[in-house]
């Protein structure tokens, strides 16, 4: 279970926004409870994923870490290579200092920007060392993830395919779980499955945020088309029993996917549904990350002509990724969707590859996501990216 503690914060940065420090160390599952509180309607930021990426060669911290370090960390391709830069800073504290002296005010920076952007009311900062900079003293509350160290070895290993050698010295460079409780508003233990975990975050959320609405958020007006009144809702886990339907009827028997698999999906992605009379015909399944649009799934009912059902999906999605401050949207697609050539085009895509893509961060992402047998395509969202080179 959840347990809170009355925690006072000595600053106000942002007056208009409830902020939520999401911490705790590595393996106990920081991302899964920040994407469950993004589907309670909290705008999720990922500070660590905003530092990664502003070490890449077209970011600003580059050249800083390239002069510190040596050009030892650099990849063939001219990339920091970030295991090179991991061994010699989680073995050297004074190392470490230095890499985030030089990360965390360019972070800092643009975490501000963000949260000064969006319009949603409560957000929430997921960071590992949130407590030992300075965004943890500008949260409303702090709510600290906690799982068993066989726990964290366990998912260290079987998910990041790390050597247990490796796993055990990333825990050991680490403060001390307990270390983190004492500044908690709330504590999540994330020992065992996404339900229990689910429970733990629902409570919490109801009882720090009462006036948070986490029932399905409409995506669109109605619209009236041939076959009836169509809209898009986004759908969390409260519809697990529809979305799993509907994914199940859609995909046919053979590439069927049970309850468990499909409430994990929740800690990676969120669903749109496509509703004719409110009739779920077509879902959507998509997730942002660092600030990219990712659409792994596309599933459309074979009575609905694409060409017609098609973008309304689309436009939905790409309406709730510009909310969310999106650069990019990258869009894999299967071979009974990607032949529709003038569809694409005319939203605005590109059909492309990963090498393709001028940013690293977008190459990253859509290496990181596309599924087997997909084609990508592409499309920009905004000029103004947060990590660009100074």
């Amino acid at each position: 279970m959840f347990t809170v503690s009355p925690l006072g914060r000595i600053m106000k940065k942002w007056s208009d926004k409830y902020v939520i420090g999401l911490t705790g160390n590595i393996g106990t599952g920081k991302s899964v409870v920040r994407r469950m509180l993004e589907h309670l309607g909290a705008y999720g930021i990922d500070a660590d994923a905003i530092s990664h990426r502003a070490i890449s060669r077209d970011a600003p911290c580059f050249d800083a870490i390239l002069k510190t370090f040596g050009s030892y960390i650099l990849s063939p391709e001219g990339q920091i290579d970030r295991k090179k830069l991991a061994q010699i800073v989680f073995n050297d504290p004074d190392a470490l200092a230095k890499l985030e002296s030089i990360v965390h005010p360019l972070v800092e920076q643009a975490v501000d920007i963000i949260v000064r952007r969006t319009t949603q009311k409560v957000i929430v900062i997921e960071a590992i060392k949130l407590l030992e900079s300075n965004l943890g003293a500008l949260c409303d509350a702090i709510w600290v993830v906690y799982a068993n160290p066989e726990v964290q070895l366990s998912r260290l290993m079987h998910n990041r395919n790390m050597v247990e050698k490796e796993a055990r010295q990333r825990m050991a460079s680490q403060v001390p779980q307990e270390s983190r409780l004492a500044d908690a508003t709330v504590v999540i233990k994330n020992n065992s499955t996404f339900d229990d975990t689910w429970k733990q975050v629902t409570m919490a959320w109801q009882r720090h945020i009462p006036t948070a609405d986490s029932q399905p958020i409409p995506m669109s007006q109605p619209v009236k088309l041939s076959l009836g009144e169509v809209n898009v809702e986004r759908a969390g886990p409260k519809q697990i029993d529809e979305i799993l339907e509907t994914l199940n009827r859609l995909r046919g028997s053979s590439n069927a996917v049970s309850y468990e698999d499909t409430m994990s999906d929740f800690g990676e992605k969120a669903f749109l549904i496509l509703r004719i009379e409110k009739n779920p015909m077509g879902i959507l399944a998509w997730q942002v990350e660092n600030l990219i649009a990712r659409t792994t799934e596309i599933l459309l009912d074979p009575a609905l002509p694409p060409a017609q059902y098609l973008p309304i999906m689309i436009r939905e999605m790409e309406s709730a990724s510009n909310k969310l401050q999106c650069e990019a949207s990258l869009i894999f697609v299967e071979e009974n969707l990607a032949h529709h050539d003038a569809l694409w085009s005319g939203l605005g895509y590109e059909k492309a590859s990963p090498s393709d893509l001028s940013v690293m961060a977008w190459q990253e992402a859509a290496e990181g996501s596309m599924p087997d047998n997909t084609i990508l395509y592409f499309k920009q969202l905004r000029e103004d990216r947060i990590m660009r080179p100074i």
